[in-house]
């Protein structure tokens, strides 16, 4: 088999200083800093990844002719065969149609902000968002984001995970924190990760009783958070119940 596969150069040498897995490595650090940049050029995207010119650029190039990155002038942005790629990801089978419904009719009837998140890698990550009256405020916001675990998303999936998640040491009070939150079934972030932005998150279960996903509630520090939770409940049980099939 040949290990270089499409990222052969001209008359099949490969691309030079990248060879076997390295070339992958190379291909998704390089989709990673256009995600992260929006637009980038050459210089700054291979600088950021640590790669020649040379070798970004072949890479650059050959990600372009599949789709998955677009050059507009002398930029290169992400392609629409990311896009397709992206949306088609979940956790759990049924996830987006579960939570779709229910997260609109939440964001109509409290106005507030309401996403779906996950954990990957001992981070919170979004899967996806429905914006509400703040959606200006959190304009910033898009799915595939990543912030640290601690968000009131990764607070309700980690108090319910089981060991040897890749967090780090966890703070002293954690274990009682993380009872806490398995007893009352929520979680609260107040301005923790952002100045101006509370959170209020549940966990969505898949068969077995097991969280898939955490329904996070995104509002200003003037909402009563603990009455939006116990909303926030309601509906993250009307999910979980899509979820295993009732």
């Amino acid at each position: 088999m040949d290990v270089n596969g499409p990222w052969a150069g001209a008359g099949g040498t490969g691309t030079p200083g990248v060879g076997g897995r390295g070339v992958l490595e190379g291909a998704f650090a390089l989709l990673e800093a256009v995600e992260r940049a929006t637009e980038a050029g050459l210089t700054a995207l291979s600088s950021e990844c640590g790669l020649p010119k040379t070798t970004a650029y072949r890479l650059l190039e050959q990600l372009v002719a599949l789709g998955a990155v677009e050059r507009r002038g002398t930029g290169y942005r992400m392609g629409h065969r990311m896009f397709r790629l992206g949306h088609s990801w979940q956790p759990y089978p049924g996830l987006r149609a579960a939570a779709r419904g229910p997260a609109r009719q939440l964001v109509r009837a409290t106005g507030t902000t309401v996403g779906v998140a996950v954990l990957r890698s001992g981070r919170t990550m979004v899967l996806d968002w429905t914006p509400g009256e703040a959606g200006e405020a959190l304009g910033s916001l898009r799915e595939g984001m990543t912030w640290p675990w601690f968000t009131a998303a990764g607070k309700v999936l980690v108090a319910q995970a089981r060991p040897g998640l890749p967090l780090g040491p966890l703070p002293t009070a954690w274990r009682q924190q993380a009872a806490t939150i398995r007893d009352r079934g929520v979680a609260f972030d107040r301005e923790e990760l952002a100045e101006g932005v509370c959170c209020v998150a549940v966990p969505l279960y898949g068969a077995g009783h097991v969280p898939v996903a955490a329904l996070c509630v995104l509002t200003d520090p003037a909402h009563h958070l603990e009455r939006l939770g116990e909303v926030a409940r309601g509906t993250g049980h009307a999910i979980s119940a899509a979820l295993r099939g009732r």
